[in-house]
């Protein structure tokens, strides 16, 4: 399956630059670039170590077309596993153009979506599940995915996998034996052992998989939808989360007609909030969409942040009555109330206000001031507090990819009822099936169980020239 051509690509970002790099990989991609290189001091770059640098100038016939710098690494100690050659060329769009172009009329090939992972992947650098790791480590957009990527490009998930993968395959081998000296009844595979062995893999396995919900959180960041009536302060409380005049904020009601959305990071997590229309009865036409469009952002949202005013507010007890509709309505999202304003209250109102809130169930809430920027501190620690990032702290490796965690709940069904089957005293035929199955769902995760649909569907997701 592995191509034996050499492949080129831009490995930076297309667009004007001061630096490009043009990355080739391939049995003679080192003899492509020597052909249309002159060193400044005359070497001939297949003489030359791997992993060096030289300075020279990119030519065709007569023409010089840039100076450069050329990064030679031969495999198999390369990226790829194959003879690798980057120039680092100057940033212009012309430039970049040229020299591909020139190297495509050599007879190399343009590189498809990750195809240089690919290779890597093929050739052994790289397993299947580290592969996937390089395309989170080039998405990641705050602290915490980029140090899940890392990790798990490192092997952490992988090696975890593997090594249990490598014990159960030993006890298959003992139990596929038995089943050759049936007429015997003997047992090659210690069955306290194999016991002890599931029970491991099953706390493997369930540790993995409640990871998912804290990964898959990190990975993608947590949508917050902001919500109250007209006018309460929100597109001001988006505007002081972001530090910036993000949000059209007025004096009338019904401002906001549709919702806004911008990231922000939180303590290394990243909060994605969405501005929503103020819900109240309208007979506008637009302001009904928009207020549309907000119940639809709370059913997508994974915490609901639900701001008053509590200036306005002089029945708490209505406010109250209105947290626990909201809390009915939603009882599967976190819901965190805002007293928003309280700047404008003496400080018996906001004891009372205080007292009436900490006496709703379940109550996460916050005073503050978006105006004045006042709470809006606390009011971020509260929505990392919502996130489990103990694991993350402790460096426990956490599962982020949906199809690991596919594989990793079919691997536990099977690994359950190996577990049954040794409790029951099935016989070795019958558990053989059950931990091939297991066996199988490892083996997709760390690619020694591949197919061509399955790569397909992964590196094409990859920018191309990585």
């Amino acid at each position: 399956m592995i191509n034996q051509d050499t492949i080129v690509a831009l490995a930076t970002p297309s667009g004007a630059g001061a630096i490009a790099i043009i990355r080739l990989s391939g049995k003679d991609a080192i003899g492509f670039v020597e052909s249309q290189f002159k060193s400044v001091s005359g070497k001939q770059l297949s003489k030359q170590d791997t992993h060096t640098i030289h300075l020279g100038h990119i030519i065709e016939g007569n023409r010089t077309i840039d100076e450069v710098l050329v990064s030679v690494f031969k495999n198999p100690n390369s990226y790829t596993g194959e003879n690798v050659v980057e120039i680092s060329c100057h940033g212009s769009n012309y430039i970049q153009q040229e020299i591909i172009q020139l190297f495509l009329r050599q007879g190399c090939r343009m590189a498809t979506a990750g195809e240089f992972t690919l290779r890597a992947f093929l050739n052994g650098k790289l397993d299947l599940s580290q592969a996937e790791a390089v395309a989170d480590l080039i998405s990641s957009d705050n602290e915490a995915s980029h140090q899940i990527a890392m990790q798990q490009m490192r092997g952490g998930f992988s090696s975890e996998i593997a090594k249990l993968r490598e014990e159960l395959l030993n006890f298959a081998s003992l139990i596929e034996l038995e089943l050759d000296f049936a007429e015997e009844d003997v047992e090659f595979a210690d069955r306290t052992q194999f016991k002890d062995l599931v029970e491991r893999i099953t706390f493997v396995l369930k540790r993995l998989i409640d990871s998912f919900a804290v990964g898959n959180v990190i990975k993608n960041g947590i949508p917050v939808a902001i919500v109250g009536e007209p006018n309460v302060g929100k597109s001001t409380l988006l505007n002081a989360l972001l530090n910036e005049e993000r949000a059209i904020v007025s004096e009338i009601a019904g401002t906001t007609r549709d919702t806004i959305e911008d990231e922000i990071s939180i303590g290394g997590i990243g909060f994605r909030f969405i501005d929503t229309a103020g819900i109240r009865d309208t007979k506008d036409v637009v302001e009904s969409i928009g207020i549309k469009k907000t119940f639809e952002k709370i059913e997508q949202a994974q915490v609901v942040v639900y701001l008053f005013d509590a200036s306005e507010s002089g029945d708490f007890d209505t406010i109250q009555l209105e947290i626990e509709k909201i809390k009915n309505k939603y009882p599967q999202k976190a819901i965190l109330i805002i007293a928003n304003k309280v700047d404008k209250l003496s400080k018996d109102k906001m004891n009372e206000l205080d007292v009436t809130l900490s006496a709703v169930e379940r109550s996460h809430y916050v005073l503050l001031s978006a105006k004045q920027r006042v709470g809006v501190e606390e009011l971020k620690n509260k929505l990392l507090s919502f996130v489990n990032t103990g694991a993350l702290r402790n460096n426990d490796t956490i599962v982020t990819n949906s199809r690991h965690y596919d594989s990793l709940l079919k691997a536990f069904e099977e690994i359950d009822k190996v577990k049954s089957g040794l409790e029951s005293g099935l016989s070795g035929d019958l558990l053989a099936i059950d931990i091939r199955q297991a066996l199988f769902y490892f083996g997709e995760i760390t690619g020694e169980i591949t197919n061509d649909d399955l790569l397909g569907n992964i590196f094409a997701n990859f920018c191309i020239g990585k």
